[in-house]
């Protein structure tokens, strides 16, 4: 296996509201695609939504369906786990975005503040509970 991470899916409770929310980011998407693919008991679903990303594609797919792709059982959401991190290039750039997650109704988890191993940064949850810190590293 070579080192490197190209899709990211998080599993979401509701697929147009976690469109809406990373719209409401800045993140570019055609919106949900494969509403065509009816999944069953069995045989997930295939709507899916999907932003382009510098280096990765973030894909967001309901939990349900994520389970049943995956073969395994549908748990209750749980989050805390990981997190996603973004690099920005200043401070301020830390709380812009912070703020924009805000008003797009992320939950400020850990406002900005330096780190004692010297970077700048705070965490939101997103509409579903993922956590993602925003990170300026000098």
């Amino acid at each position: 296996m070579k080192p490197r991470i190209n899709i990211i899916t998080l599993a979401v409770s509701d697929l147009e509201r976690a469109l809406r929310f990373y719209r409401d980011l800045g993140f570019k998407s055609p919106g949900i695609v494969g509403e065509e693919f009816i999944g069953d008991a069995k045989q997930a679903a295939g709507a899916v939504v999907m932003f382009k990303m510098a280096s990765l594609t973030l894909a967001l797919y309901p939990r349900a369906e994520l389970a049943k792709d995956a073969n395994i059982p549908r748990g209750p959401a749980k989050t805390g786990e990981f997190s996603i991190g973004q690099l920005v290039d200043s401070r301020k750039s830390v709380d812009a975005v912070l703020e924009q997650a805000k008003n797009a109704g992320a939950t400020i988890v850990d406002p900005a503040h330096e780190r004692p191993w010297g970077i700048y940064s705070g965490y939101f949850r997103d509409l579903d509970g993922h956590l993602w810190e925003i990170i300026y590293n000098p």
